[in-house]
């Protein structure tokens, strides 16, 4: 029998309750902020801007940091950046609450992506680490049930409390959780000073966040203010910092993104689908979001339930199709599932003011939530299988730090790309049309790509994770 803890033990059970509750912390902060960002943009007055980046000051953060979080989880030790992590979120989550102005909340938003780059895979790590093998899969198994049923709850909790108290308590909701989870970590997870060799790549990441803010920044901000020197100074910034990045990434020792691991054409190509699938998904539900409320008229709540069809879906079907996939091979389930899901949001054009729930936004939703189970398992599977064991933590990192890209660059450009620059609470025009059907043809596209890059008939063993969660889906191990 190998070391560690029994996953049935009252030790092993309350690490396991201390990685769900802390992991849970974001995953339903991640789900509940759409719903609100109608009732944000009323009270903190802001537009189609200012809700872009409620989003994408969180993404930023935890796109840039997420594979920091991981490495330095395993040099400094796991409990210590874990329950780190939940200390920062804890906070930022009480500044996003408390926010007088929509600066404050996108500043408090960008400290908890911080936070949540140490938390989510630390959650993982933590389980990983300490669970004993023959037992690993029944906790991972756990965490990923408890872990999807936090982001099924999300849209129903989110637009509850929006609806009968107000938006700043979606954030509130997050600090019990985070002091619960770190009380528990402190008393019952084992302490680890970590491996403490090499050195962290802090230049990449620097230049890694410097890039993405330039660019983002001018994407976000170029609709209202055009080609100032402001929006031009920032793009070329950007351009500079991730030109820097790859530079950077090149040459030193320990790079946050080893380049060579892209020499594999099944890693690359699972890494494109990644991105185009992710950005199709993070895009559309946002705009969706929007259109239900200021377009349509629907409460908060009935927002969040409207989509909850795609999420039960994933949630209870992630496991069959991973079962499927390791039986045929990850080819198959992600050429037809993207596809599936593009013809799920390509049904979402229909969606528009005087259309019913269920002639228009159920069956688009239940289509996507069928692609999008179809792809996922097969999808992070596919990343893995391209790499030795050796790689496979930095692999999942990586692929994992993809979809967070795509979801934040996804946010910022469709709106321009689309004609979408409405104003505080108002319908969001044509341009919602035109932003499903660019999103669908993303989601095909990254079939095509998983068609032309992808191995077929080798199964690969599935890792079945909370599929919905576009903005902090989970890694499956971090370790490098």
């Amino acid at each position: 029998m190998s070391e560690g803890l029994s996953a049935s033990s009252s030790s092993g059970r309350w690490l396991i309750a201390a990685a769900v509750l802390g992991s849970g912390v974001a995953f339903l902060d991640s789900t509940v902020v759409n719903v609100a960002l109608p009732a944000i943009s009323r009270d903190l007055d802001t537009g189609l801007s200012g809700q872009q980046w409620v989003l994408d000051g969180y993404l930023l953060t935890l796109s840039a940091l997420l594979l920091v979080g991981g490495v330095a989880g395993d040099r400094y030790g796991r409990r210590r950046i874990f329950v780190g992590g939940l200390v920062i979120f804890g906070l930022a989550s009480m500044a996003c609450g408390l926010a007088p102005t929509i600066e404050a909340l996108i500043a408090a938003r960008i400290v908890q992506g911080v936070g949540a780059a140490a938390v989510v895979p630390g959650s993982l790590a933590l389980i990983d680490a300490e669970i004993r093998e023959e037992d690993r899969s029944q906790a991972i198994g756990l965490w990923a049930g408890m872990s999807g049923a936090t982001t099924a709850l999300g849209p129903f909790v989110g637009g509850w409390l929006v609806d009968a108290v107000s938006w700043r308590w979606v954030f509130y909701l997050s600090v019990p959780l985070a002091v619960g989870a770190i009380a528990i970590a402190l008393r019952h997870v084992p302490k680890s000073d970590g491996a403490g060799t090499g050195r962290l790549d802090v230049a990449g990441a620097l230049a890694m966040i410097v890039g993405l803010s330039g660019v983002i920044y001018a994407l976000i901000e170029f609709p209202d203010r055009g080609s100032d020197a402001g929006v031009i100074a920032s793009a070329a910034i950007g351009v500079i910092g991730l030109i820097g990045f790859v530079v950077i990434e090149s040459r030193v020792d320990d790079p946050l993104l080893p380049l060579g691991l892209f020499r594999s054409a099944q890693f690359t190509g699972a890494n494109l689908t990644t991105l185009v699938v992710y950005a199709a998904l993070g895009g559309a539900l946002f705009l969706l979001a929007l259109q239900l409320q200021q377009s349509m008229g629907y409460s908060a709540l009935e927002a969040g339930a409207a989509t909850t069809p795609s999420t039960i879906i994933m949630l209870f079907g992630s496991p069959l199709s991973g079962k499927v996939s390791q039986m045929t091979g990850p080819r198959l389930p992600m050429t037809v599932g993207p596809l599936v899901a593009a013809t799920g949001l390509a049904l979402m054009t229909r969606i528009e003011p005087g259309a019913g729930y269920f002639t228009a936004v159920f069956p688009a939703v239940v289509v996507f939530g069928l692609g999008m189970t179809i792809t996922v398992a097969p999808l992070t599977s596919a990343a893995l299988g391209a790499v030795d064991d050796a790689h496979a933590g930095t692999a999942s990192g990586v692929n994992n730090a993809v979809a967070r890209l795509a979801g934040l660059l996804a946010v910022a450009i469709l709106p321009v790309v689309a004609g979408i620059d409405s104003g505080p609470g108002q319908p969001l025009g044509s341009g919602f049309h035109t932003a499903m059907i660019i999103s669908a043809i993303c989601c095909a596209l990254g079939g095509i790509v998983a068609a032309a890059t992808i191995r077929s008939g080798a199964p690969v063993t599935p890792h079945v994770q909370p599929a919905m969660n576009h903005a902090c889906q989970p890694p499956e191990r971090l370790t490098s």
